[in-house]
Parts: structure tokens; C-alpha cells; sequence
């Protein structure tokens, strides 16, 4: 079953399994569709560096942000270099990147919290959104894995913060994998296929041959399923979505199938707010 769930109000896809079994729980992935921007008034570009008119970018945010339940100022992203840093998320940090890239959580591709009222957010157009959930300790966090982060293991990363900030146990942390390119449409060269093959024993489970020589066919949602397991999480609480960012480019944003000229998705997850 697929486990990121369209709704068609809002255009955003929610992992229902978790916010029905966690209370105050949001967590989800927005589609091409729903807001302004200048290419479009129905574009839903969350994106601050891809060339868009930063008002309506920030009035995307605002309007995801209100959506969901969530104060704009606890809008909270990083700066995503494509690399495998993940950043504790405290109270002195919140809001950073809401408005500006002057502003976003440095030199980090995860931000990860227990802060209640915080809203994390991330940014995709083909790259693999990881989600991670430990429902005893109250830890959430968002992984941005294209194929440098999953090669040099963000998935684990994430996994040893929970466990090193709030004693978290592996078998206990839930992990998501998101909309994002798939092993039918990503097609690698050697060059790539070096480093894959140093990420897993397990890569060949993720890797098919190509019709052009040389190249390989790279499923790296399936790749990151494998680096969780193998940093001790559980296969019964890993969930992966069967959408295919470049297949459903009438639903999401494809840097490959837009050839580059593609605004970003969000991933998000938060602590609402306890209400009395």
C-alpha cells in the first residue's frame, strides 16, 4: 500500500499510517500544484534558488505553513549541499531559512528535533526525502539523499543522532522514504557506481544494467532502504512510496525530465503544539 496518501484539497501527500497512530503528528510531501509562482499561478514552487520570484516563493511557504498547522516563523530548512551533516534542531534555531538563503541552517542536508511547534522542511526535484520518527523519545527529522548523501550514508547518519541525543534504539525509529526519481528513470555512470558499491554489500539489490554501455539503472530509494536496515532499523517499520518523481511529472517537479528548469517540492514534518 502506498504510504504517502494524495489529498486533493490541499495538493500534498501525508503519511497517514503515521499521523493517525501519533496524535500532533504532521508529516508529509507537497506536489507541483497548489500555489503561485511566476511561472504559474497553480505552481507550487517551495524553492528559493531556482530563479522564481521570491514573494510568491514565501507566500507558498506561508500557505504550506498555515495549511498544516503551523506558525510561518517555525519554518525551518537548510541549505542541502549534497552531503551527509546532520543538525540538531533547538529552540535558538527556529525559523531559520524561512525567508531568505541567507538565513538557512549551514553546510546541513538533515535537521532533526523533539521541539514541539517546529516546522522542518526540505526541498526535491528527483532527490530522495527520508523521514525518520522514534515514537518513544518524540524525535522527528528530514534527510535530503540524492546520490552523494545516500552513498555517504545520511540515512545512518540521521539513525546515530537519535540514538547519541536521545538514547534512541534503531528498532525503534521508523523511516519513510519519499516521492523522488526512480531505479526506472535514473540512469548512472561508473563514475557514480564506485561509490555505490562502497555504500552497502547489499547494492546489487539496488542496481540494474542499462541499454547504454557503461551506465546502470539506480533505485536509491532502494539503496537507502538498505543502509537503514543495515544501521538497525527495522524492514517492518520502513515505508517507501511507489511514486516516481521523472514518471509523474504531472505531479511533481523532475530537475531530469524538466532538463533543469524545475522548481522544488517540500518535504515537512512537525510537532504541532500540545492544546489543552
Amino acid at each position: 500500500m502506498e504510504p504517502f496518501q494524495l489529498n486533493d484539497t490541499t495538493h500534498t501527500l501525508h503519511l497517514k499510517k503515521w499521523e493517525s497512530a501519533y496524535p500532533g503528528l504532521t508529516a508529509g510531501f507537497t506536489t507541483r500544484w497548489g500555489k503561485e509562482s511566476t511561472a504559474s499561478s497553480q505552481t507550487c514552487n517551495l524553492g528559493l534558488h531556482v530563479g522564481d520570484n521570491p514573494n510568491h516563493v514565501i507566500k507558498n511557504r506561508q500557505g504550506l505553513a498555515d495549511q498544516q498547522g503551523f506558525l510561518f516563523e517555525t519554518w525551518t530548512c537548510a541549505d542541502q549541499i549534497h552531503g551527509n551533516k546532520v543538525t540538531k534542531i533547538t529552540a535558538g534555531q527556529i525559523g531559520a531559512g524561512r525567508d531568505s538563503l541567507e538565513s538557512v541552517v549551514a553546510d546541513t542536508d538533515g535537521l532533526y528535533t523533539t521541539e514541539r511547534g517546529v516546522f522542518l522542511t526540505s526541498f526535491y526535484a528527483d532527490c530522495v526525502p527520508l523521514f525518520f520518527l522514534d515514537p518513544i523519545s518524540k524525535a522527528i527529522g528530514l534527510a535530503h539523499a540524492g546520490w552523494k548523501g545516500t552513498v555517504s550514508l545520511i540515512a545512518r547518519e540521521m539513525v546515530e543522532a537519535f540514538s547519541r541525543e536521545y538514547q534512541s534504539n534503531p528498532e525503534d525509529i521508523y523511516v519513510a522514504i519519499g516521492p523522488s526519481i526512480g531505479g526506472c528513470c535514473y540512469e548512472v555512470d561508473e563514475r557514480v557506481m564506485q561509490q555505490v558499491r562502497m555504500a552497502t554489500s547489499q547494492w546489487e539489490q539496488a542496481v540494474q544494467s542499462s541499454s547504454t554501455s557503461g551506465h546502470f539503472m539506480l533505485d536509491l530509494r532502494h539503496l537507502n532502504q538498505l543502509i537503514v536496515k543495515e544501521a538497525g532499523v527495522l524492514a517492518s517499520h520502513i515505508s517507501t512510496t511507489h511514486y516516481c518523481t521523472s514518471c509523474r511529472n504531472d505531479l511533481f517537479f523532475s530537475h531530469r525530465k524538466d532538463q533543469g528548469k524545475a522548481g522544488r517540492m517540500a518535504s515537512f514534518i512537525g510537532w504541532k503544539e500540545q492544546t489543552t
